[in-house]
């Protein structure tokens, strides 16, 4: 049994959700009877950006609900995607007259849900575009890359695109540059210790005292490899000879660093890791414009990290150069 401090078990979403309207002083607010959290007010003619999935992964999604990010946050359950009737009213909460994005972890039940939502949403006539996030090259191959999981690099991608929604109302042009923000996008991860669900209070998979688990989903889904746990240096290597391969990144490339704890990862190891690729990073002669090093997409109490990195061109700089505030992310 894993120890939380906790209430009603069946109560941690609403109440999680709570705090965070708290501690975001006036500017959030969750919708009444579900969970679903929007901005307290919205722009009026503004394209509309909806996120969510399910919860288990704070601050992803709720937390980065707020200035040129996401206008609303759709909740499931702790890993379970939200449902169509959830997805839906947060679309209508976000709808001021110009319709509305969805960024989708790509995930089947998640898929499923926001295509139901956004068809529920189109016989109220409002506009909808759905774009998928699949940036975890360890969950399929190159070919079969629409397979691949969502990790942690939804984070770039709700920057990105919460960007492009506060400059223009072109549903067309939105979903474009979202589709070229996903396709630059590339993660991995990696798992040392289980994290657990509230209800259970039991580890979602076990790893031998000496194991590490590479290429970990964020939902506990099994990586491409189980092997004996390695020093820092040697983990990254092993990972980021994958991610660098896959796009592939190259020679001159600007990229965005996202250096992510999966929830039970100290920032002494994050450092140590950003350390490592940083290094690697160099010897490639591949430019960092811009680090994140900490907690944004995790797995509960999952121990491990991921790296995501985002290769930039002048476009998607200049929309990833917009001040953002949120409760999980500020950026000035």
């Amino acid at each position: 049994m894993i120890k939380k401090i906790i209430n009603n078990p069946r109560q941690v979403v609403p109440e999680a959700l709570e705090g965070l309207v708290e501690a975001s002083h006036g500017q959030l607010k969750k919708l009444d009877g579900v969970n679903v959290i929007v901005k307290e007010q919205m722009v009026p003619g503004k394209v509309g950006l909806v996120v969510g999935g399910g919860s288990g992964h704070e601050p992803v999604s709720a937390g980065f609900v707020g200035e040129n990010l996401a206008d609303g946050a759709a909740c499931g359950h702790v890993f379970a995607s939200p449902t169509p009737d959830t997805i839906l009213k947060t679309i209508k909460a976000t709808d001021t007259g110009a319709g509305v994005v969805n960024l989708v972890l790509n995930y089947a039940g998640d898929n499923l849900n926001f295509e139901i939502a956004s068809e529920m949403a189109a016989a109220e006539n409002i506009k909808t575009r759905s774009v998928q996030i699949w940036d975890d090259v360890a969950s399929a191959p190159i070919e079969k890359i629409d397979d691949r999981r969502g990790i942690a690099g939804y984070v770039f991608a709700i920057k990105i695109v919460g960007g492009v929604c506060s400059e223009t109302s072109d549903l067309d042009e939105i979903e474009r540059i979202a589709i070229k923000t996903r396709d630059n996008i590339r993660s991995m991860g990696v798992a040392v210790s289980a994290g657990s669900i509230p209800e259970s209070g039991e580890p979602t998979f076990v790893l031998g005292d000496d194991e590490i688990e590479i290429g970990m989903g964020i939902h506990g889904e099994p990586g491409v490899l189980r092997k004996k746990l390695l020093p820092a240096d040697a983990l990254v290597e092993e990972m980021m000879e994958k991610i660098l391969s896959d796009l592939p990144f190259k020679r001159n490339d600007r990229v965005c660093l996202l250096v992510n704890n999966l929830g039970g990862t100290t920032l002494m190891e994050i450092l140590i890791i950003n350390r490592k690729v940083r290094q690697i990073l160099k010897e490639k002669e591949i430019e960092v414009y811009d680090t994140l090093a900490g907690t944004y997409c995790t797995s509960l109490e999952m121990a491990g990290f991921s790296i995501s990195l985002m290769r930039l061109d002048d476009e998607l700089e200049k929309y990833y150069n917009l001040p953002v505030q949120s409760v999980a992310l500020t950026r000035r």
